[in-house]
């Protein structure tokens, strides 16, 4: 069981910004940007490279959730980023699927 099932779950708290029947959505405990929000599937999935066609609805549905997160934490209108980092080289370190999404000052690029 992920890290991230265990705040599905209530097991280990988090400061939840969003949720729905398919979704979870907290602040980051190590933000890198003035807004940081995890945005996370209730399924447990382990990285991009175990999706299958069934979770093309899940994926659909998590792009849709963001814009709403933007608007709720304010960072619709300036703009902001949506990372998915899939393996080690990539930066991730629970091994469940998170859209990070951050805003609050500029970005750069390229981003790592």
């Amino acid at each position: 069981m992920s890290l991230f099932t265990k705040i599905i779950n209530r097991e280990i708290p988090a400061q939840i910004v969003f949720e729905d029947e398919k979704c979870l959505a907290f602040r980051d405990i190590n933000p890198q940007a003035p807004t940081h929000i995890l945005l996370i599937p209730k399924k447990e999935i382990a990285s991009l490279n175990e999706l299958t066609e069934q979770d093309a609805g899940l994926m659909g549905h998590l792009m849709i959730v963001i814009p709403k997160i933007a608007k709720q934490e304010g960072i619709d209108e300036r703009g902001y980023r949506v990372a998915i980092n899939t393996n080690a080289h990539a930066g991730q370190t629970v091994p469940h699927i998170h859209l990070h999404i951050l805003g609050g000052r500029p970005m750069q690029w390229p981003p790592g």
